[in-house]
């Protein structure tokens, strides 16, 4: 370890010209360090718990970008949820449908819709849905004349 010191100082004698510029970047150090220390100091007294203003913005354009990505994932499953929904009334309606027809063909009496308990379930939960959306979104039409989930979707983002 001596060896290197030793040649760094006999370099010095031969050359006072990087006395000067050793000088030179010793203050300089000094300097930045003491900048460095300002700012610390200045942060801590700004921001709480050593808050870091540029990760923080880093993390909020990092937010938005997700938010555009989350919505249009919203987007998707809200129309996925609505086909459900269409697919499993038209599948319900038309097993109603045939279990009708093979009540009426074998002389036992018909299930009213108030008897049908599955039927009646599924309407009492789309009704409601319909009506919880329409309150969310301040609309006052019809909550079957716009598409539900499109409506569901604009309300949660106008809240958020």
């Amino acid at each position: 370890m001596g060896e290197p010191r030793r040649q760094q100082r006999e370099w010095r004698r031969q050359h006072p010209a990087l006395d000067e510029v050793a000088n030179l970047l010793n203050k300089a150090n000094r300097d930045l360090c003491a900048v460095q220390h300002h700012l610390e100091k200045e942060f801590q007294q700004t921001y709480p718990d050593h808050a870091n203003p540029y990760k923080m913005v880093c993390r909020i354009k990092k937010i938005q970008e997700d938010l555009a990505s989350l919505k249009e994932l919203c987007r998707e499953l809200l129309a996925e949820k609505q086909d459900f929904i269409d697919k499993a009334r038209t599948t319900l309606l038309g097993q109603k449908i045939s279990l009708q027809r093979l009540l009426a063909s074998s002389g036992l009496p018909l299930i009213s819709d108030q008897d049908d308990l599955a039927y009646s379930n599924l309407n009492q939960i789309i009704d409601e849905w319909s009506a919880q959306v329409s309150t969310k979104a301040g609309d006052v039409q019809d909550p079957l004349s716009e598409d539900i989930n499109q409506m569901l979707f604009s309300s949660l983002v106008q809240d958020g």
